[in-house]
């Protein structure tokens, strides 16, 4: 399998099912800052750091690349010819999202309280992970615009909501770990 089709030199694509669109298309916006998020999530578990969080990040990769799929899919090709749902098996469950909150739920149990905004930033790790927070934020935002033009599955837009939400406590339980400065943001009076 080649991996140049030509199919996509007039600025479409194919999405999941084989229904062709422009490749700025909304859906194609969706998935794609999902996988770049996954991109940026390589980028963290490449950093030394525990073998857990790295276990953890590996989990979020593959769940993500379920997210991709389910955003590549318009309704109309859901359910394949013969009845059988397109992505038999494939699906964001609860479970997913309660792995999410039982980790932030760990990670905030040796972490000093929150009293303040803090400026990302005190050590590479952890700006890696603001930057993913960041790009996590901007694809919930757009499967939330998509879910508004065509009807997404909720777990979708809830597990993105929750990832942003790990991303940020990890970001602050690297800082402890590594025992790098967190900077407050106290607004200029």
């Amino acid at each position: 399998m080649k991996v140049y089709t030509k199919t996509g030199d007039k600025g479409t694509t194919a999405l999941f099912g084989g229904t062709r669109v422009l490749k700025h298309n909304i859906r194609i916006e969706s998935y794609g800052t999902v996988d770049e998020l996954n991109s940026h999530i390589g980028l963290i578990r490449d950093q030394n750091m525990d073998s857990h969080y790295k276990a953890v990040l590996i989990e979020i990769q593959d769940r993500l690349f379920t997210v991709g799929a389910i955003l590549a899919t318009p309704p109309e090709k859901e359910t394949l010819k013969n009845g059988q749902p397109r992505l038999q098996n494939l699906g964001i469950l609860d479970s997913d999202i309660e792995f999410l909150e039982k980790e932030i739920d760990t990670m905030e149990e040796s972490l000093p309280q929150m009293t303040h905004f803090v400026l990302p930033g005190g050590h590479t790790t952890v700006s890696y992970c603001h930057i993913a927070r960041c790009v996590c934020r901007r694809a919930e935002r757009l499967a939330v615009h998509l879910n508004e033009i065509e009807p997404t599955d909720i777990h979708v837009l809830t597990y993105l909501n929750r990832l942003s939400d790990y991303l940020f406590v990890l970001a602050r339980k690297l800082s402890y770990d590594l025992k790098a400065e967190e900077v407050k943001w106290i607004p200029r009076k």
